[in-house]
């Protein structure tokens, strides 16, 4: 895997995309722009998930720059080899998860408030490489998700993330609308599920997504 680039992170959503398969939304989102892609299914059993996985990574097999992340899941990253792995706060400590993976995957974590991002920025160094910042806004999607941090929340936590060495991409209620008013907070990308999962042209949408990115990261150069 070459460097991982989170401008524009595709967490998948099996229910949101059929009945078409997740890999062939994943490979048009992928052909519009996406440039990371986070495999989640919470309701699938670690089998499923594992064939879910392999089924991704084949539909990319030849785009090696593109990383595939799995969410949860330690040992079905660790089976299928995949680039990383995501945690919330109700998984695997990311410590105990970094020890698992070794040193080469990436590790992010969802983390929602100043007190979560500091207790990450404590950990070893090389421990956890990208935060979630989630969610910006509230979502569908995940309705037991803390209250939104709002675009002034998700600025400050990016900053202090940067401070420390970690990447930060933004989750939540993001959609092409607004993807330049979040890419103008400083966030080193946006993580979208339903604004690719749920449209009808999954190709589409992640080219609206990344225009709307470009236009927000040229205006945030420009203040």
């Amino acid at each position: 895997m070459s460097r991982f680039d989170p401008t524009l992170y595709l967490v998948t959503d099996t229910a949101l995309c059929s009945p078409r398969p997740v890999a062939d939304v994943v490979r048009a989102a992928v052909a519009g722009g996406v440039t990371a892609v986070q495999v989640r299914d919470k309701t699938a059993s670690r089998r499923d998930l594992l064939a879910l996985t392999r089924a991704v990574q084949a539909a990319l097999s030849d785009r090696p720059d593109v990383p595939v992340v799995v969410n949860d899941a330690v040992d079905v990253a660790l089976v299928a080899g995949a680039d990383g792995v995501h945690v919330g706060q109700d998984d695997l400590p990311p410590g105990e998860t970094r020890a698992l993976l070794g040193p080469g995957p990436l590790l992010g974590v969802s983390v929602s408030s100043a007190a979560e991002l500091d207790a990450a920025l404590a950990l070893p160094t090389g421990t956890v490489d990208v935060v979630g910042l989630s969610p910006v806004w509230a979502t569908p999607t995940k309705p037991d998700a803390a209250p939104g941090l709002g675009l002034e929340g998700a600025s400050a936590l990016a900053a202090a993330a940067h401070a420390g060495g970690l990447v930060a991409v933004a989750i939540g209620g993001i959609d092409a609308a607004r993807a330049a008013d979040v890419a103008r907070t400083g966030v080193d990308g946006i993580c979208v599920v339903s604004a690719v999962c749920a449209a009808a042209d999954p190709e589409a949408a992640a080219r609206a997504l990344r225009a709307g990115i470009a236009a927000g990261r040229l205006a945030e150069a420009h203040r």
